[in-house]
């Protein structure tokens, strides 16, 4: 496929990685593939749009305004906590003086509610707060137990990958060991073939020699009649005398 990755390294086999200059030279590839790389997938597509506004109340979002504009915060208002009489002009009207009491009234029952949730608190609290930590606890007892399930995966996922690789590596080398004996196989073959040829060559050149000294060489009528050595005898003698030569 275009633009397929192969990954060929064996982490688990390979050597020399803490030789000096091979983790810079590491790091610097990851670099440079970083600054190429333009992801055109959106891995986040799945997903709904993220609400970011999902959990604010109208109080944030006002008081996120006056941040934004860096308004000064409003002081707390003490206002609802006040017993204020009518004022001098109303002193004798009874409208005004039936608001003041209804505003006591509510002042009264507001710290009277207050008394009881303290008292609530007093009684129910510790329990309250115990059942919570209990839920907390076994909430932290999930979490350790996914968290040990996903190191067994992850354990697993590097002891497959360490077995597997050491099944490669292993592999690799009997075709390196495989890859070399043939190498020097055809390096002794081809040695081999180059000393026949010049043999071949040489054994040509004596015969070419023979076949002139048998023409040239023709016995006379006062010769006497001595029986010479045949063509075949002499290239058996050069042949012997060849091989003498080459195992001195």
């Amino acid at each position: 496929m275009a633009g397929e990755v192969i990954v060929d390294a064996l982490p688990y086999i390979d050597q020399g990685y803490d030789e000096p200059g091979v983790r810079e030279a590491a790091l610097a590839m990851v670099e440079e593939e970083t600054r190429r790389y333009r992801p055109t997938k959106n891995y986040l597509e799945h997903l709904p749009p993220l609400n970011i506004n999902a959990f604010e109340t109208d109080v944030m979002k006002h008081e996120f305004e006056r941040m934004q504009n860096r308004s000064p915060m409003e002081v707390l208002s003490m206002k609802r906590y006040e017993l204020p009489p009518p004022p001098p002009g109303k002193m004798n009207d009874l409208a005004a003086w039936n608001e003041s009491v209804e505003n006591s009234s509510a002042q009264l029952e507001h710290q009277a509610t207050r008394i009881c949730n303290l008292d609530l608190m007093m009684e129910y609290g510790c329990e309250a707060w115990k059942s919570y930590l209990e839920v907390l606890v076994q909430l932290l007892s999930q979490a350790q137990k996914q968290v040990q399930t996903l190191r067994k995966q992850i354990q697993e996922v590097n002891w497959q990958r360490k077995s597997m690789q050491t099944q490669g590596g292993e592999k690799l080398r009997a075709l390196e060991a495989q890859w070399v004996g043939l190498v020097s196989k055809n390096y002794e073959i081809e040695q081999a073939c180059v000393h026949i040829e010049e043999e071949i060559h040489l054994q040509k050149s004596l015969m070419n020699k023979e076949e002139i000294v048998e023409i040239n060489h023709v016995p006379g009528d006062e010769e006497p009649a001595v029986p010479g050595k045949s063509a075949t005898e002499v290239m058996a003698m050069q042949m012997n005398l060849a091989e003498n030569q080459d195992m001195l």
